[in-house]
């Protein structure tokens, strides 16, 4: 199977996972974010390929859009296909949009791209985090304490 690697979550199926910003930055708060997508970028999803590893969420004109997202072009459309890094809008409430865009501005935070996925109705949801970046001294803590519990597993397997 092609999308081995992909499996299904509590919210559905997961089509990509931004596993490097878990390291690079502190997540302060969660949210979940709709896409305004096309046709093709939604059959393009369900197959299950895309990626956000790159991304970044900015304000633009009181409104949340993602940044360097790249959901590949759908093989089977034709002329209608879409470019694969456009730019999509991400679809929240005023008062999550409003708080989000005040953290950004007034504490420096990042809106990171966490996850995608398709929700149980089927449609597709960005999980998205607001977030402190780490300096490298609290990277290497990070890293540390995840080998730490990593020994503390093994360990309790082989004792038990």
């Amino acid at each position: 199977m092609a999308n081995a690697k992909k499996k299904d979550s509590a919210n559905g199926k997961l089509i990509a996972d931004n596993r490097k910003a878990r390291f690079n930055y502190e997540y302060v708060d969660t949210l979940e974010a709709g896409l305004a997508l096309t046709g093709t970028e939604v059959k393009s999803l369900r197959n299950g390929e895309a990626n956000i590893a790159e991304s970044y969420a900015t304000e633009e004109g009181g409104e949340l859009w993602l940044i360097n997202s790249y959901i590949p072009e759908y093989t089977q459309a034709n002329r209608f296909n879409h470019n694969p890094r456009r730019r999509r809008k991400l679809l929240l409430h005023k008062k999550e949009m409003a708080k989000l865009i005040n953290a950004v501005q007034r504490e420096g935070m990042t809106i990171v791209p966490n996850r995608l996925y398709f929700n149980d109705r089927g449609r597709a949801k960005l999980q998205i985090a607001l977030a402190k970046g780490r300096k490298a001294h609290d990277k290497r803590e990070v890293s540390k304490e995840r080998d730490w519990k990593r020994e503390q597993g093994r360990l309790l397997r082989e004792k038990g």
